[in-house]
């Protein structure tokens, strides 16, 4: 595909150097794909504040939450194969959950159970911030959430939760008898024809890499993240990938190549999330017409999205998850991307 206009690209150029330069992001990486208009995959900053290593846009990244568009996608393809149904209650296939009975595997895909957030729990927090590198099993996770309350009758409203996300893995693993990382490679990964995405275990992260920074620590100090432990992340998070695999997933999940055309409908039925101009479907949303997912953990944040009515993708990765003055790093480079390529579709997430 040939490149962006000059002038279109020394805007981007631009754009994305003053973000960089404003929120002082150690790096940031951006791959635009629109046909017609042209690619634009450029990367900006540091690797690795220690050597001052460039970035590339090479690079393998933690993806963070766009680990749902592969998890959910994972439970999809059972529903194809009639293994599964979406509005199966969670209990047929995992005890012990709170109004397990009442909540079903697409409130789950859609974040519309009402189960607490674990990540949000203080005893969760404060014993991921004593010991990054902790392995936690998926019940100590469940365990944080499941001792409060459900928020909410069941399907009624949207609240963002991990929780959902690695019980679904476990939906996965009981229907299967596979480990969940084993199913999504041989059932996602593969089948989508991905060579650089896989889930990782624990701290593996391959190179070549950039170094990622976080201030998620107990006095707010910022330090390197890239060794911590994914064990936290699992089915909601703990996905590695690079743009081209990214570029490629995009087009896979908006079109549904996994899925028959009435599961992938299904997957596309979306509802108000929040913010305004923002929905939900089942793993997968709607920013104001981008269709993906966005994606934070320590160290990096990613957004993944595609905007079916231009045919045009577009990915980002940041070296950092500390928000500048209450926004995401993730939203400010694809709202500035968005905002000159696409005027009439800009990507922003605003923090209630």
């Amino acid at each position: 595909m040939r490149k962006l206009s000059p002038a279109v690209t020394a805007q981007l150029d631009h754009a994305i150097k003053d973000v960089l330069k404003t929120t002082k992001t150690p790096g940031v990486t951006v791959g635009l794909w629109a046909p017609g208009k042209g690619s634009y995959v450029r990367a900006f900053g540091t690797a690795d504040k220690a050597t001052n290593a460039p970035m590339s846009p090479r690079f393998n990244m933690r993806v963070g939450s766009v680990t749902k568009t592969f998890t959910v996608t994972a439970l999809l393809r059972l529903v194809d194969q009639k293994k599964v149904g979406l509005d199966d209650p969670v209990s047929k296939y995992v005890r012990g959950v709170p109004e397990g009975d009442r909540i079903t595997l697409r409130h789950l895909a859609q974040m519309r159970s009402g189960l607490f957030n674990f990540t949000k729990d203080p005893d969760f927090g404060k014993a991921f911030v004593a010991d990054p590198n902790r392995t936690f099993t998926p019940s100590e996770l469940l365990a944080y959430s499941f001792k409060h309350p459900v928020a909410f009758t069941p399907g009624s409203a949207f609240q963002y939760s991990n929780t959902n996300s690695h019980l679904l893995a476990m939906v996965v693993e009981k229907v299967t008898g596979q480990s969940f990382n084993r199913y999504v490679e041989h059932d996602v990964v593969r089948p989508a024809g991905l060579k650089d995405t896989f889930m990782a275990h624990g701290t593996e992260f391959p190179a070549p890499r950039a170094h990622g920074y976080t201030d998620q620590t107990a006095d707010g100090s910022t330090v390197d993240a890239t060794e911590w432990s994914s064990s936290v992340t699992g089915a909601s998070g703990a996905m590695i990938s690079d743009l081209d695999d990214l570029r490629s997933w995009a087009s896979t999940l908006t079109e549904g190549k996994l899925l028959s055309p009435a599961t992938q409908a299904e997957r596309m039925k979306m509802k108000p999330a929040g913010p305004e101009g923002l929905s939900y479907g089942l793993g997968v949303f709607d920013n104001h017409g981008w269709i993906g997912h966005n994606g934070s953990l320590p160290g990096y944040q990613t957004v993944m999205v595609r905007l079916p009515s231009a045919k045009a993708t577009l990915v980002v990765h940041t070296t950092s998850d500390i928000a500048f003055h209450g926004e995401g790093l993730d939203t400010k480079f694809t709202k500035a991307v968005t905002s000159i390529v696409t005027p009439k579709n800009v990507y922003d997430i605003k923090v209630p």
